[in-house]
Protein backbone atom coordinates (compact mmCIF):
# COMPACT_ATOMS: atom_id res chain seq x y z
CA UNK A 1 0.00 0.00 0.00
CA UNK A 2 1.67 3.52 -0.90
CA UNK A 3 1.88 5.97 1.68
CA UNK A 4 0.87 9.44 1.38
CA UNK A 5 2.75 12.27 2.49
CA UNK A 6 1.82 15.30 0.37
CA UNK A 7 -0.43 15.46 -2.65
CA UNK A 8 -0.36 18.25 -5.07
CA UNK A 9 -3.71 17.42 -7.50
CA UNK A 10 -6.26 18.82 -9.71
CA UNK A 11 -9.70 18.26 -7.01
CA UNK A 12 -12.84 17.32 -8.50
CA UNK A 13 -15.88 19.11 -7.03
CA UNK A 14 -19.01 16.38 -5.83
CA UNK A 15 -21.43 19.36 -4.72
CA UNK A 16 -24.02 17.08 -3.26
CA UNK A 17 -24.27 15.79 0.80
CA UNK A 18 -25.88 12.54 2.11
CA UNK A 19 -23.74 10.78 -0.77
CA UNK A 20 -24.45 6.86 0.36
CA UNK A 21 -22.58 4.04 -0.59
CA UNK A 22 -25.10 2.62 -2.74
CA UNK A 23 -24.51 5.65 -5.05
CA UNK A 24 -20.99 5.36 -4.39
CA UNK A 25 -20.81 1.09 -5.79
CA UNK A 26 -24.08 0.19 -6.81
CA UNK A 27 -25.19 -3.52 -5.17
CA UNK A 28 -25.62 -4.93 -8.28
CA UNK A 29 -21.51 -5.20 -9.02
CA UNK A 30 -20.74 -6.62 -5.42
CA UNK A 31 -19.97 -9.69 -7.08
CA UNK A 32 -16.05 -10.05 -6.00
CA UNK A 33 -14.23 -10.03 -3.28
CA UNK A 34 -10.80 -8.90 -4.71
CA UNK A 35 -10.13 -5.36 -4.06
CA UNK A 36 -10.15 -4.55 -8.16
CA UNK A 37 -12.24 -4.26 -10.96
CA UNK A 38 -15.25 -1.80 -9.10
CA UNK A 39 -13.37 1.66 -10.33
CA UNK A 40 -15.29 1.46 -13.75
CA UNK A 41 -18.67 1.28 -11.42
CA UNK A 42 -17.96 4.16 -9.10
CA UNK A 43 -20.80 6.80 -8.99
CA UNK A 44 -22.24 4.32 -11.92
CA UNK A 45 -25.78 5.43 -11.90
CA UNK A 46 -24.72 8.98 -12.15
CA UNK A 47 -21.85 8.48 -14.65
CA UNK A 48 -23.88 6.43 -17.26
CA UNK A 49 -26.92 7.12 -18.97
CA UNK A 50 -27.69 3.19 -19.22
CA UNK A 51 -27.01 0.39 -17.06
CA UNK A 52 -24.58 -1.26 -19.29
CA UNK A 53 -22.09 1.43 -18.33
CA UNK A 54 -21.89 2.24 -22.57
CA UNK A 55 -23.48 5.87 -22.83
CA UNK A 56 -21.25 8.17 -20.43
CA UNK A 57 -23.60 11.19 -18.91
CA UNK A 58 -21.90 14.54 -20.26
CA UNK A 59 -23.75 16.28 -17.28
CA UNK A 60 -22.38 14.43 -14.38
CA UNK A 61 -19.24 16.66 -13.49
CA UNK A 62 -16.66 13.74 -13.00
CA UNK A 63 -16.79 13.06 -15.99
CA UNK A 64 -15.06 16.29 -17.71
CA UNK A 65 -11.84 15.56 -19.01
CA UNK A 66 -10.23 17.91 -16.66
CA UNK A 67 -11.01 15.62 -13.69
CA UNK A 68 -9.95 12.40 -15.25
CA UNK A 69 -6.35 12.38 -13.30
CA UNK A 70 -8.15 14.05 -10.04
CA UNK A 71 -6.81 12.50 -6.80
CA UNK A 72 -8.52 14.98 -4.58
CA UNK A 73 -12.72 14.95 -4.11
CA UNK A 74 -14.23 17.68 -2.19
CA UNK A 75 -17.55 16.91 -1.91
CA UNK A 76 -20.53 17.94 1.14
CA UNK A 77 -21.27 16.24 4.50
CA UNK A 78 -22.09 13.09 5.75
CA UNK A 79 -20.48 11.91 2.49
CA UNK A 80 -20.10 7.50 2.83
CA UNK A 81 -23.74 7.06 4.90
CA UNK A 82 -25.47 3.95 4.24
CA UNK A 83 -24.58 0.42 4.11
CA UNK A 84 -20.88 -0.74 5.35
CA UNK A 85 -19.65 -1.93 2.45
CA UNK A 86 -15.80 -1.56 1.95
CA UNK A 87 -16.46 -1.86 -1.88
CA UNK A 88 -17.19 1.58 -1.64
CA UNK A 89 -13.80 3.16 -0.83
CA UNK A 90 -12.37 0.43 -3.08
CA UNK A 91 -14.26 1.96 -6.03
CA UNK A 92 -13.27 5.04 -5.37
CA UNK A 93 -9.57 4.93 -4.94
CA UNK A 94 -9.38 2.47 -7.97
CA UNK A 95 -11.06 5.76 -9.86
CA UNK A 96 -8.02 7.27 -8.32
CA UNK A 97 -9.21 9.40 -5.66
CA UNK A 98 -6.72 8.86 -2.79
CA UNK A 99 -7.61 12.22 -0.57
CA UNK A 100 -11.55 13.31 0.45
CA UNK A 101 -12.57 16.47 1.82
CA UNK A 102 -15.73 16.58 3.44
CA UNK A 103 -17.35 18.44 6.40
CA UNK A 104 -18.17 15.05 7.83
CA UNK A 105 -18.39 11.09 6.95
CA UNK A 106 -20.33 8.56 8.32
CA UNK A 107 -18.27 6.40 10.53
CA UNK A 108 -17.51 3.28 8.89
CA UNK A 109 -16.85 4.69 5.88
CA UNK A 110 -14.56 6.99 7.21
CA UNK A 111 -12.51 4.21 9.19
CA UNK A 112 -13.04 2.07 6.31
CA UNK A 113 -11.51 4.93 3.78
CA UNK A 114 -8.44 4.93 6.53
CA UNK A 115 -7.81 0.98 6.56
CA UNK A 116 -7.62 0.95 2.82
CA UNK A 117 -4.57 3.62 2.25
CA UNK A 118 -7.21 6.71 1.37
CA UNK A 119 -7.24 10.25 3.85
CA UNK A 120 -11.07 11.36 4.80
CA UNK A 121 -10.17 15.12 5.36
CA UNK A 122 -12.86 16.69 7.57
CA UNK A 123 -12.89 20.77 7.48
CA UNK A 124 -15.82 22.88 8.50
CA UNK A 125 -18.66 23.67 6.32
CA UNK A 126 -17.65 26.88 6.02
CA UNK A 127 -14.47 26.26 4.38
CA UNK A 128 -15.74 23.36 2.50
CA UNK A 129 -18.22 26.07 1.31
CA UNK A 130 -14.97 28.20 0.31
CA UNK A 131 -12.91 25.70 -1.67
CA UNK A 132 -16.38 24.55 -3.42
CA UNK A 133 -16.68 27.76 -4.94
CA UNK A 134 -13.39 27.83 -5.90
CA UNK A 135 -13.00 24.80 -7.45
CA UNK A 136 -16.35 25.51 -9.28
CA UNK A 137 -15.41 28.51 -10.77
CA UNK A 138 -11.96 27.38 -12.04
CA UNK A 139 -12.76 24.06 -13.12
CA UNK A 140 -9.56 21.97 -12.97
CA UNK A 141 -7.72 24.28 -10.35
CA UNK A 142 -5.01 22.17 -7.88
CA UNK A 143 -5.12 21.27 -4.46
CA UNK A 144 -2.43 20.86 -2.22
CA UNK A 145 -2.51 18.29 0.72
CA UNK A 146 -0.09 17.66 3.21
CA UNK A 147 -0.58 14.61 5.72
CA UNK A 148 3.16 15.27 7.32
CA UNK A 149 1.56 18.74 8.52
CA UNK A 150 -2.26 18.46 8.42
CA UNK A 151 -2.63 21.28 5.84
CA UNK A 152 -4.94 21.88 2.85
CA UNK A 153 -4.39 24.43 0.61
CA UNK A 154 -6.78 26.18 -1.41
CA UNK A 155 -7.26 26.87 -4.74
CA UNK A 156 -6.34 30.77 -4.41
CA UNK A 157 -3.49 29.66 -1.81
CA UNK A 158 -5.10 29.53 1.88
CA UNK A 159 -4.01 27.25 4.31
CA UNK A 160 -6.35 25.32 6.53
CA UNK A 161 -5.42 22.73 9.07
CA UNK A 162 -6.91 19.95 9.46
CA UNK A 163 -6.69 16.54 12.43
CA UNK A 164 -6.28 13.50 12.53
CA UNK A 165 -5.15 10.99 15.59
CA UNK A 166 -1.46 10.15 15.31
CA UNK A 167 -2.14 6.11 14.28
CA UNK A 168 -4.19 6.82 11.50
CA UNK A 169 -1.43 9.32 10.30
CA UNK A 170 1.66 7.15 10.65
CA UNK A 171 -0.02 4.16 9.13
CA UNK A 172 -0.84 6.27 5.74
CA UNK A 173 2.87 8.81 6.23
CA UNK A 174 3.93 4.75 5.84
CA UNK A 175 1.80 2.76 3.71
CA UNK A 176 0.65 0.59 6.38
CA UNK A 177 -2.52 -1.31 6.88
CA UNK A 178 -3.53 -2.63 9.98
CA UNK A 179 -1.48 -6.13 9.51
CA UNK A 180 1.47 -4.36 8.15
CA UNK A 181 1.62 -1.95 11.31
CA UNK A 182 1.79 -5.36 13.34
CA UNK A 183 4.39 -6.65 11.35
CA UNK A 184 6.40 -3.76 12.21
CA UNK A 185 7.47 -5.67 15.71
CA UNK A 186 7.70 -9.09 13.71
CA UNK A 187 11.19 -9.51 15.89
CA UNK A 188 9.63 -8.68 19.22
CA UNK A 189 6.76 -10.72 18.46
CA UNK A 190 8.92 -13.89 17.80
CA UNK A 191 11.24 -13.01 20.96
CA UNK A 192 7.90 -13.39 22.77
CA UNK A 193 7.27 -16.01 21.54
CA UNK A 194 10.60 -17.92 21.91
CA UNK A 195 9.72 -17.31 25.59
CA UNK A 196 6.46 -18.83 26.28
CA UNK A 197 7.04 -22.63 27.69
CA UNK A 198 6.59 -25.22 25.64
CA UNK A 199 3.52 -27.02 27.86
CA UNK A 200 1.92 -23.71 27.54
CA UNK A 201 2.08 -23.79 22.86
Amino acid sequence: MAGIQKMISVAAPLDRSNVDTDQIIPKQFLTKVERVGFGEHCFHDWRYLDEAGTQVNPDFILNQPVYQDAHILVTRENFGCGSSREHAPWALKEMGYTIILAPSFADIFYGNALNNGMLPVKLSEQVIDVIMKQLLAEPGAQMTVDLESKTVIAPDGTCYDFDLNDFHRECLLKGLDSIGWTLQFEDAISEYEAKIPAWRS
